[in-house]
C-alpha cells in the first residue's frame, strides 16, 4: 500500500490548489480515502473524505463551500480541489486510506491505517 500525494505548493489568498494523492497497491473503489491536515503548532486534522464506491463525501466545516474532494477509479487517484483559500489553510496535507492496520487516526468513524508523505501547502495574506 502506498500513497503519494502532491500539488502543495504557494498560493495567494483568495487563489486555488488542487492536492492529487496515488494510491497503488489497492484499490480506492474499496475503501474511504481521507485529507488531513497540519498547521504548525496545532494538532492534525481532518479536511475532507470520499468513498468513491458510492459517492459519499464528508467536509470538516472549515473547509464546505471551498474544497472539493473527488476521485478518477481509473487513475486509483483522490484530488482535493481547493478554492478561495485562506492563509489559515496554511498546513502540510496528508491523504490517507481506510486500509491496513489500525494506527488509532480515526474521523467521522473511519479508522485511516495507511498514510502517504504530506505536501506543504502555504497561503500568504
Amino acid at each position: 500500500v502506498h500513497l503519494q500525494a502532491s500539488g502543495g505548493g504557494l498560493a495567494q489568498a483568495g487563489g486555488s490548489l488542487r492536492l492529487s494523492c496515488v494510491a497503488s497497491g489497492f484499490s480506492i473503489d474499496d475503501y474511504a480515502i481521507g485529507w488531513f491536515r497540519q498547521a504548525p503548532g496545532k494538532e492534525r486534522e481532518g479536511v475532507s473524505i470520499i468513498r468513491t464506491i458510492d459517492g459519499n463525501t464528508y467536509y470538516a466545516d472549515s473547509v464546505k463551500g471551498r474544497f472539493t474532494i473527488s476521485s478518477d477509479s481509473a487513475k486509483n487517484t483522490v484530488y482535493l480541489q481547493m478554492n478561495g483559500l485562506k492563509p489559515e489553510d496554511t498546513a502540510v496535507y496528508y491523504c490517507a486510506a481506510e486500509v491496513g492496520p489500525s494506527t488509532g487516526s480515526t474521523w467521522l468513524g473511519y479508522d485511516f491505517g495507511s498514510w502517504g508523505h504530506g505536501t506543504l501547502v502555504t497561503v500568504s495574506s
